[in-house]
């Protein structure tokens, strides 16, 4: 493990920052705190690999990590960087848009908690597809299941790798090419080597260090303005532009079919996300499941009512400052940056140094997360359990999962350098929306109805999957930002609020005229 990493540290602590106010040369704290961060992962990581030796072990850390640490790290999952860079960014251009987007996002947990993860943990072992599969045919369903799940996950990804990218190039002047390898090459070893029982405990410690650096700006900013959250607010509409019609929504405004059709994707996305979900069988029971949504709501609640804070902060601070500006009156970096900036304004570079090595560690936990979901997928569900029919050892699954790893991670390098334009938290609620449309129909309809079908499933996910991919290539957020065409053509963004019904629609309506033909199991007495 040791050989793929250390050849990438000296590349960060060469590296010249593309930007330090007011500092000339190298930005020493940055660049030693992103090394500690990278170094106690990957002891984290070195001690997990010689413990995740069984199938078990590597995808569900044996199922003995406790309530408390299961809700850190699922907070840790949830609180990604589209949070901490995405939110206050786009609080800090747009205002009140992106106050829907922090309040969506916060609401979505507990959706968890009624609809799914306690029966969730009661049927599965590993992945959604065993949950699925207790209840319809095992192929079909696992194919299905897999794929809507790596297309969840690289959606995801793509956020976490283009706010590592920015953040990246922003303050050690990599190109960002050479960014989104660092931290490709990084996210692949974590998972390749250390499993779920790394992962988690990186998210925990990622957790606890995002809650602090949250803490602290904040108090700082509003000590900036005397503790008066008014006189924040107040400055900060007197910089921006439109100045008072930031407190309206723009964006969102138009239509009230789009509006709603992002409540729905922010609300009920979650529940169906499933890097969150796999969560749910790393403990080792129901209860454990419960308390884990607690701490984890906890987490996730206080750190974005931070977000108001950090957002209208940087709007106030950073967007009035020129020395934070380029030659366009743009933010350095692009508004994903707003939060770094912030932390420099407020404590120089050591401040600048400890945020930005935070944020770093918490894309390097959310997308080790998302690659062990997206190669659990192609391990367990394509490889031991429809190529393999469950005859594959442990041994050559997990090998299957590392080479998949290392397949994911290339193709999230990819697809971070594609869309390194997008704010990274919008582009979090794309993956809400494709999990609203494929996996959250099926998991409520086969853990709340007698009725469905494995023909009415498959009908319903993959009319769901496609339409939600399809609509979002058609609509503003790729055929108007990454395909330069002037305007969309389907114009609801996201389009949730006809892929969701049609996908439960098309399940339900299917399994009533299959229901005679095709005889399915009870469902289990534990639900």
């Amino acid at each position: 493990m040791r050989r793929f990493l250390l050849p990438a540290l000296p590349l960060l602590a060469a590296a010249t920052p593309a930007y330090a106010a007011g500092s000339d040369g190298v930005n020493v704290t940055a660049v030693t705190m992103f090394i500690a961060i990278v170094l106690v992962t990957l002891g984290i990581t070195y001690w997990a690999a010689r413990r995740a030796t069984s199938a078990d072990q590597f995808y569900a850390a044996g199922g003995q990590i406790s309530g408390f640490q299961n809700g850190v790290a699922l907070a840790g999952d949830l609180v990604s960087a589209g949070a901490l860079l995405g939110l206050a960014g786009l609080i800090c251009s747009s205002g009140f848009d992106g106050l829907i987007f922090a309040v969506g996002y916060a609401t979505g947990l507990p959706f968890v908690v009624f609809l799914v993860a306690e029966r969730l943990r009661k049927l599965g072992r590993y992945t959604v597809a065993d949950v699925l599969s207790t209840r319809l045919s095992e192929t079909p369903i696992r194919i299905f299941t897999a794929v809507a799940t790596l297309i969840i996950v690289m959606f995801y990804l793509i956020a976490q790798m283009v706010g590592a990218g920015q953040l990246i190039r922003l303050l050690f002047g990599l190109d960002y090419l050479y960014a989104q390898i660092l931290v490709g090459v990084l996210m692949i070893c974590y998972v390749m080597f250390g499993g779920m029982v790394a992962t988690t405990w990186v998210q925990i410690i990622k957790a606890m260090l995002l809650l602090t650096a949250g803490v602290a700006i904040s108090l700082l900013v509003l000590a900036r303005f005397g503790f008066d959250y008014n006189a924040l607010v107040a400055k900060a509409l007197a910089v921006h532009p439109r100045h008072e019609a930031i407190m309206m929504p723009q964006v969102y405004s138009g239509s009230v079919w789009q509006s709603v059709s992002l409540g729905m994707t922010l609300m009920l996305g979650t529940s169906g996300l499933p890097h969150v979900l796999m969560r749910f069988f790393t403990v080792p029971d129901a209860r454990a499941a419960r308390v884990s949504v607690f701490w984890a709501v906890m987490c996730q609640s206080g750190f974005f009512a931070l977000i108001f804070v950090l957002g209208f902060g940087a709007l106030a601070i950073v967007a009035g400052d020129s020395a934070y500006l380029d030659a366009k009156g743009a933010i350095r970096g692009g508004g994903n940056m707003a939060t770094i900036h912030l932390a420099h304004a407020l404590g120089g570079d050591t401040l600048m140094g400890l945020v930005s090595a935070v944020a770093f560690a918490t894309i390097l936990a959310v997308v080790a997360g998302l690659t062990l979901t997206g190669a659990s997928a192609v391990s367990h569900d394509l490889y031991a359990r429809i190529i393999g029919r469950g005859r594959a050892t442990e041994r050559s699954e997990i090998r299957v999962s590392r080479m998949a790893t290392v397949g994911l991670g290339i193709l999230s390098v990819l697809l971070g350098i594609a869309f390194q334009t997008q704010n990274v938290a919008y582009m979090i609620s794309l993956a809400y929306a494709v999990s609203c449309a494929s996996t959250l129909p099926l998991l409520i309809l086969a853990l709340y109805w007698n009725g469905l079908t494995t023909r009415g499933a498959l009908a319903g996910g993959v009319t769901g999957l496609v339409l939600a991919v399809t609509l979002t290539v058609l609509g503003p957020p790729v055929w108007v930002k990454v395909l330069g065409n002037a305007s969309p053509i389907f114009p609801i963004d996201p389009p949730t609020i006809v892929t969701m019904p049609l996908a439960f629609l098309t399940a339900f309506l299917v399994s009533v005229l299959d229901r005679k033909s095709v005889p399915e199991a009870a469902m289990p007495s534990a639900i």
